[in-house]
């Protein structure tokens, strides 16, 4: 059933009035004339039937029926204050909730994470890593990470960096019985491949035909199914890898992983940053956006 209330803008100039008992003081606080919250408080007298107050040339008194009235509006009042601030003060710090690719998280978000922190003591990030691309409309997410063509309907869409695919692989394999030295060693290496299927992203098959190199057995090597996996084993010496510059940045200035050799391949897919329309410049949404920015300025996308 429909709440029957009377109109808001009556019922705020009589619980104004009746606190500072002054029409005038009313008007001030609420930033309107003394003849409009006069105006207001007859309309909701003549709505509720009951006179509110009684006036006198110099001052006003609250009837019976006013002084029962108005603690109970101020009552509604200060609830209605509170939830409101509360609910401000979620949306400029409170959780924030971040949709992004498993592997995306894995090497590249989790890592500089700490320095958000730092940055914005006062909003914690919640990361859900995850391949499936979620409806903002539907599942509880402020925004998100995505990897694609920057074809997102009804969000705010900011390309956050461009990418490029080439091969990497343990220090260890450039010794050895079969050095690394050209692409055409590849032929005495395991290949490691990444099952995640994007067509607009370069494949070893790809890869092999643009550098030329024949003997090469792409049905075989190791398979899995994120690319987080793939440089893990690329980092053990396991094989090699054909992986995204974004993702491995920190494992080559690390030393963990290097580029035996070329070419690197560009990638029709790209990494946007999203979020609703709507909401896209959420103080806590734009704190988060700008600092992905600032991270991927540094020294490249890695």
């Amino acid at each position: 059933m429909a709440r029957r209330l009377p109109p808001m803008k009556a019922l705020r100039a009589f619980e104004a009035a009746a606190r500072h008992l002054s029409f005038t003081k009313a008007a001030e606080e609420l930033n309107v004339t003394q003849a409009a919250i006069s105006h207001q408080v007859k309309a909701l007298e003549e709505v509720l039937g009951i006179a509110l107050f009684r006036r006198f040339n110099r001052r006003l008194m609250l009837t019976d029926a006013g002084q029962t009235y108005q603690p109970a509006l101020g009552e509604a009042f200060d609830i209605v204050e509170a939830a409101t601030r509360k609910l401000r003060l979620e949306e400029q710090t409170g959780p924030l909730k971040v949709t992004v690719a498993n592997s995306f998280a894995a090497k590249w978000l989790l890592p500089r994470l700490p320095s958000f922190r730092a940055r914005e003591p006062d909003i914690d990030v919640m990361v859900a890593a995850s391949d499936t691309i979620v409806d903002f409309t539907r599942d509880d997410f402020d925004m998100g990470v995505r990897f694609g063509l920057g074809r997102y309907a009804g969000l705010r869409i900011d390309l956050l960096f461009e990418d490029e695919v080439f091969p990497v692989c343990s220090p260890r394999l450039l010794e050895g019985l079969h050095p690394l030295g050209a692409p055409a060693d590849l032929i005495h290496h395991t290949l490691l491949h990444d099952d995640v299927g994007h067509s607009e992203v370069p494949d070893w098959r790809r890869w092999l035909k643009l550098t030329g190199v024949r003997g090469v057995r792409l049905e075989r090597g190791q398979r899995f199914s994120h690319s987080s996996l793939a440089i893990q084993a690329a980092i053990d010496a396991q094989g090699v890898a054909l992986v995204r510059a974004s993702l491995v940045g920190l494992d080559l200035e690390a030393g963990r992983l290097i580029r035996p050799f070329g070419p690197a391949m560009k990638s029709n897919y790209a990494c946007y940053v999203v979020a609703p329309e709507g909401s896209a410049e959420k103080p806590k949404i734009k704190a988060f956006r700008d600092w992905l920015f600032d991270e991927a300025g540094k020294g490249g996308v890695g």
